[in-house]
């Protein structure tokens, strides 16, 4: 099947990103690498094949639980969503998202992943990309900052804006439990957050 979808002409509905995400289903990041850049070899100046190889090293580096990413691997990844947001500049908010992610899997890369996030939150976006990078900046300071209290009033952010997304969802979701932590001091904050947002959606029913 892998063989039949490479010879096929490259286009979005040729089957290599079902095969892709077949493999990342089944936990064959490195298979997934190898036929993306097969692909790519044979066609090297197709757009749509560097997002499928930047998808396939993303999903290496994050999902992968067989060993921590090494750095040739993470430069590779950088490389090629570099590429992608010069050459997608419309959507460039969702790969530049995605880099700062790759870069924090590098303990020299966090510096780099700040800033990256630095300079989405001074743009001017739009509701759908400021909820996605306000729950994905969250996270950042949660894991990476320890910066717990901003973490929070970031996922308050993401979750104030009424835009049905699997990120608002992942906000609500963490305040969520939040408000269920009697000892966090914004415990009492988030209660009364999400009282207040349930009151909104009642008030616009």
């Amino acid at each position: 099947m892998t063989g039949k979808i490479l010879v096929n002409p490259v286009s979005s509905y040729s089957g290599i990103k079902l095969l892709l995400m077949l493999f990342r289903q089944l936990d064959l990041y490195n298979k997934a690498i190898e036929v993306a850049e097969e692909a790519l070899r044979n066609h090297p100046d197709e757009r749509y094949l560097k997002r499928c190889a930047a998808l396939t090293y993303k999903w290496k580096i994050i999902f992968s639980r067989d060993s921590q990413p090494n750095q040739r691997m993470i430069d590779k990844a950088v490389s090629l969503y570099e590429e992608l947001i010069s050459l997608y500049p419309h959507f460039s908010v969702f790969w530049e998202t995605d880099l700062a992610i790759i870069h924090t899997k590098s303990s020299e890369g966090l510096l780099r992943a700040n800033r990256i996030y630095q300079e989405l939150l001074e743009r001017d976006l739009e509701d759908e990309e400021r909820q996605m990078l306000y729950n994905l900046y969250a996270k950042y300071l949660y894991f990476h900052r320890k910066e717990r209290e901003k973490s929070t009033r970031y996922h308050m952010k993401a979750a104030q804006i009424r835009q049905r997304s699997s990120y608002r969802h992942n906000s609500i979701k963490e305040l969520k439990k939040i408000a269920e932590q009697s000892r966090n001091r914004m415990c009492r904050e988030v209660q009364e957050f999400l009282e207040n947002l349930q009151l909104q959606v009642h008030m616009s029913t």
